[in-house]
């Protein structure tokens, strides 16, 4: 049996994106073992049809955890036999390169993100010249790759050289569901945000926004960087009673909040290429969810509101600006009933079972095309 090692630096319960990849490439009769690692406060794995494994590390952030857990992706894929690694961002890159062409197997990168070009990364000229360094290195030589959009692919390709492929981080149909009218839904408005709780997300500003929003909630569900300024930041702004942290949420219960929320958000700043390109997974989520969201005037975006009309976009930032784009969507309901339409029509093609097609049509090319030494 053909098998395929996935690489990534999280520790695998609340990754979506992968969990459906190696689901799909497992059905399709793939041996798949899906890496990552084992943190100190990580929870039981949920029984997948595809191997898991997370490996021990001593440090868990900053350089020293980077430099530990790619020694120890290193040794365990020389260790262990395969048929093609996929290197889940430019984190894992290297080892996977390196022991590909030592053993002569694919090498495929899947870009979630433009990785040098992260905010964490940008504000760190040191750390971003050695990234830069790996990617100007490594990614020229590669004969697979994908990412998430067709924005970001065509920046990618024009950078590096190689044709990027795109895989949208689209979720499973919503089978069976109805979503609530806004008259529907519960007595306080909800608003949703999924996802990490770092820094260029907008989430200072949403909080803020909280003031001007009065009988409407904030649920926050994921945790981050921010965590505790983001706390500190909901008391300065006397909004306890309005704003919920939900901490991290596996999967099934992610969907479960998010279909009780009214109004979805993904607010992402203008701080670098990888933000500006994006097409984050939490937007299909809403959309499957038959929430109006509200997403910001980028390119991804942009052109998938154009085409059907889900979102209501931000071109900047603000307390003010986050209040207005809620208010105009709580106070007319039949504009909300209207996109609210437009997301249940989306959702009939933004899923999964339409994406993995082309998922799979990538791993058939790859394994009936390449030969020793191409990676």
């Amino acid at each position: 049996m053909t098998r395929i090692i996935c690489t990534v630096t999280n520790d695998l319960v609340y990754d979506q994106r992968m969990q459906r990849i190696c689901a799909t490439l497992a059905g399709d009769g793939y041996e798949v073992w899906l890496v990552g690692r084992k943190r100190s406060a990580s929870v039981d794995l949920d029984l997948q049809p595809f191997r898991q494994i997370r490996l021990p590390c001593f440090w868990e952030k900053g350089k020293l955890f980077y430099l530990e857990y790619n020694l120890r992706l290193l040794f365990f894929l020389i260790k262990n036999s395969f048929d093609a690694v996929c290197a889940v961002d430019l984190d894992t890159l290297v080892p996977a390169f390196l022991v590909c062409r030592l053993k002569n197997k694919p090498c495929v990168y899947d870009a979630h993100e433009y990785f040098t070009e992260v905010p964490e990364v940008i504000r760190r000229p040191k750390v971003q010249r050695i990234w830069q360094v790996v990617a100007s290195q490594i990614i020229p030589r590669l004969k697979h790759c994908y990412t998430v959009g067709n924005a970001l692919a065509g920046v990618l390709s024009e950078r590096y050289g190689p044709s990027f492929g795109v895989i949208r981080n689209v979720p499973f149909a919503a089978a069976g569901t109805q979503a609530l009218g806004i008259s529907e839904k519960k007595e306080k408005p909800i608003i949703i945000y999924q996802g990490v709780l770092n820094e260029g997300r907008g989430l200072e500003s949403a909080i803020a926004a909280m003031r001007w929003l009065e009988g409407v909630e904030l649920w926050l569900a994921g945790e981050g960087d921010l965590s505790a300024t983001l706390r500190a930041l909901v008391k300065e702004n006397e909004v306890e009673d309005r704003v919920r942290f939900l901490g991290y949420l596996r999967p099934a219960a992610l969907k479960n909040i998010t279909s009780q929320a009214t109004i979805g958000l993904n607010l992402l700043e203008n701080r670098g290429l990888s933000y500006y390109y994006s097409l984050a997974n939490k937007a299909f989520d809403y959309i499957q969810a038959g929430l109006p969201s509200i997403q910001m005037d980028f390119p991804e975006y942009r052109h998938l509101n154009a085409q059907y009309g889900v979102f209501s976009l931000l071109k900047e930032i603000t307390p003010e600006s986050i209040a207005k784009a809620v208010q105009g969507l709580l106070e007319n309901p039949e504009r909300y009933g209207k996109v609210q339409q437009a997301c249940q029509k989306a959702a009939l093609e933004l899923n999964w079972e339409k994406e993995q097609e082309k998922l799979l049509n990538i791993y058939q090319n790859i394994f009936t095309t390449s030969h020793p030494g191409k990676l």
